[in-house]
């Protein structure tokens, strides 16, 4: 199965991905993972990125698409993938039906994990990070005072990206540039809908999304 998956920051899209993943071996494919793969690994694409990001510049899509063009001609997306922060505009949604009809494949589902604006505040304003592995907690579900990471004993912290400001700017781009793709994908016959309700646990999302995908 290939799924795009949508929905506002905070709801769950990364933490959904990744139990998919592990159950039904579809593959996580995140752009951001992607273009820091690229810069690590020093690639032309990589290296045309970096010199835009050096100049305080957005990627533009025309390279962001390459990536995901040269990630989706490698052998491990048989099994199916999920993109997780791709496409975010309908114009990216255009070229990447474009792209996989270049390379003989279809989309089968668009998810949508659709959350209101209180619950994506309360999310990410108790979302924690830890500084050594990466792993992303929930002051919501942790023991009141717990300052470092479940897994691996690292530090937690509060993403700068996490606070109301930034939250606030980030749903007015969502809402303005990634919204409309719900509709876009609706009059496809791709979109599928996910609720998300504010006592939702990341289980209670995924057994709602295999209903949704009759998994």
């Amino acid at each position: 199965m290939r799924l795009v998956l949508l929905g506002a920051p905070g709801c769950g899209k990364g933490t959904l991905a990744i139990l998919l993943e592990a159950k039904y071996g579809f593959v996580h494919i995140s752009t951001g993972d992607i273009l820091r793969k690229n810069l690590e690994d020093k690639t032309d694409l990589g290296l045309r990125a970096e010199a835009f990001m050096n100049e305080g510049e957005l990627v533009p899509d025309a390279l962001i698409i390459d990536m995901v063009k040269e990630r989706l001609r490698e052998d491990d997306v048989v099994k199916g993938f999920l993109m997780d922060g791709f496409p975010r505009t309908i114009p990216q949604a255009d070229e990447f039906d474009k792209m996989l009809s270049a390379l003989g494949l279809k989309l089968d589902v668009a998810l949508f994990i659709k959350v209101d604006d209180e619950t994506v505040f309360r999310r990410l304003t108790n979302r924690r990070t830890c500084r050594a592995c990466g792993k992303i907690l929930s002051l919501l579900n942790i023991a009141p005072g717990t300052e470092n990471c479940s897994a691996c004993g690292g530090e937690l912290y509060h993403r700068d990206d996490d606070t109301e400001s930034v939250i606030h700017h980030r749903l007015e781009i969502y809402k303005e540039q990634t919204e409309p793709l719900v509709a876009w994908y609706k009059k496809k016959g791709l979109l599928r809908t996910v609720e998300v309700e504010g006592h939702y646990m990341p289980e209670d999302t995924f057994k709602s999304t295999e209903a949704a995908l009759n998994l």
